[in-house]
C-alpha cells in the first residue's frame, strides 16, 4: 500500500477518546485529515449510542464529525433484518441505540421476534434479560450480535463488552451469532462503500487487535494498531499482526504528510 492511503477508517473509543475525554493529539489529527483532504469515516462497535448521539458527543469534544460519517453495528443490523423482509426484533442494549433501529423501520418487540439483537447492556444485564433472549432463540429467532468485544476501556479501567454475554446465549440456546459490527467484513464494507474506495486503498486505525486489526485485514484493508485505549503489550505477540504500530493517533499526520 502507498504511504498515503486513499481513505482512513477510525475507531473512536481508545483511538480518538477515552471515556468523555479526547486523547492527546486526536482533535488535531481529525482537523488535519479534513484540511489535507483525506477522506475518513468513524467505525465504532459502540452499541449504547445512536449515530446521532455519537456525533453530538464528538462534536461537544471539538471533533468536526457529523452523524453521516459515523458507522455503527446498528446500521448493519437494520440492513440485515430488512434484507430478510422482517420488520421487528428483540433488542438487548442500553442507551439510545434503538433510535437507529427504529429509524430503519425495525420495530422493537418482546414476543414473536424473528431476530434477537444484542449489544452492550452494561448494568442492565440480568437473569431476566438473558432468559427472555434465550427463550426467543430456542423458539427459532436468530441471534445478531452488534458486537462481541471481550472488553473495552473507560476512564475507570477495563469493562466487559457484549462478547461474554453473546457467548453465553450461544452456549445455552445452541445457536451461533452473526456479528454485525467489527470484525465482520460486511461492516467494514458499509463504510468503504460510503467512501467509494476499494479496501486495498484504505487503512483502519484501531486499538483492538482482533476487532480492528484482524477485522480490517479480513476485509482487505491495512490495519494500524495504536498503543492507546485497550492496547496491552502482549497483544502484539499473542494476537495482532498489524501493518504498523503507532504510539497514538497523534502520529498519523507525520506518517501521511
Amino acid at each position: 500500500m502507498s504511504p498515503r492511503p486513499a481513505a482512513v477508517l477510525l475507531d473512536i473509543d481508545g483511538v480518538l477518546t477515552i471515556g468523555d475525554l479526547p486523547l492527546p493529539g486526536a482533535l488535531e489529527t481529525v482537523r488535519w485529515l479534513r484540511g489535507a483532504g483525506v477522506p475518513f469515516r468513524c467505525v465504532t462497535n459502540s452499541t449504547r449510542r445512536s449515530r446521532g448521539s455519537i456525533a453530538a458527543r464528538l462534536q461537544a469534544l471539538g471533533f468536526p464529525i457529523p452523524a453521516a460519517q459515523v458507522f455503527t453495528p446498528a446500521a448493519a443490523a437494520v440492513r440485515r433484518i430488512r434484507g430478510e423482509r422482517a420488520d421487528s426484533c428483540h433488542l438487548v442494549a442500553t442507551g439510545d441505540v434503538h433510535l437507529d433501529l427504529e429509524a430503519g423501520g425495525c420495530r422493537l418487540v418482546d414476543q414473536d421476534a424473528p431476530f434477537v439483537v444484542v449489544g452492550d447492556a452494561g448494568e442492565a444485564w440480568s437473569y431476566g434479560a438473558m432468559n427472555r433472549a434465550f427463550r426467543l432463540l430456542v423458539g427459532g429467532a436468530r441471534l445478531l450480535a452488534l458486537e462481541r468485544d471481550r472488553y473495552w476501556r473507560n476512564q475507570d479501567g477495563l469493562s466487559l463488552g457484549a462478547g461474554p454475554f453473546v457467548a453465553g446465549l450461544e452456549y445455552a440456546a445452541g445457536v451461533e451469532a452473526e456479528v454485525m459490527g467489527k470484525p465482520s467484513p460486511a461492516f467494514f464494507r458499509l463504510a468503504l462503500d460510503d467512501l467509494g474506495v476499494p479496501a486495498g486503498s484504505a487503512v483502519m486505525i484501531g486499538d483492538d487487535p482482533v476487532s480492528d486489526i484482524g477485522g480490517a485485514e479480513g476485509a482487505g484493508c491495512a490495519g494500524w494498531l495504536v498503543r492507546t485505549g485497550k492496547f496491552r503489550d502482549g497483544d502484539l505477540a499473542a494476537l495482532a499482526h498489524p501493518d504498523r504500530v503507532l504510539d497514538s493517533i497523534a502520529d498519523l499526520p507525520a506518517l501521511l504528510g
